[in-house]
């Protein structure tokens, strides 16, 4: 089951870059969250998949009997899952903004500071 999790995550990465090297805005917001979702699979999976217990130490024991889940990626994906919504909410309005401003969403267009008829800069140095 790990390996096709793993792959997953390929797939995931795999993609989540290609949209965030696109000219299109959403497109890149789009490709921020599969890449996020690749990185919160990857944790997932590298914190060992196993169908343990929860983790709760009975009364009067120093420690579990048995096998238990280990609490620490399901927290840390739980926390990651939040902020990225957050971060993504907080983008889609900001692209949202910038569109009703520019009236473009291919960051070539919304090229406002630079002038129309400046030089091209340098290719090499």
């Amino acid at each position: 089951m790990e390996y096709v999790l793993a792959s997953l995550v390929g797939c995931f990465v795999a993609l989540g870059v290609y949209l965030l090297l696109s000219r299109s805005v959403i497109r890149m917001l789009l490709g921020l969250v599969v890449l996020g979702n690749g990185v919160n699979l990857l944790i997932f999976t590298a914190g060992r998949l196993t169908r343990g217990a929860a983790p709760i130490v009975p009364p009067g024991l120093d420690q579990p009997d048995g096998v238990i889940a280990n609490p620490l990626p399901q927290a840390l994906i739980l926390t990651a899952i939040v902020i990225g919504f957050a971060m993504f909410s907080f983008l889609l309005v900001l692209a949202f903004r910038a569109y009703q401003s520019l009236d473009a969403d291919n960051t070539d267009t919304m090229r406002v500071a630079e002038p129309v008829d400046a030089p091209n800069p340098p290719l090499s140095y």
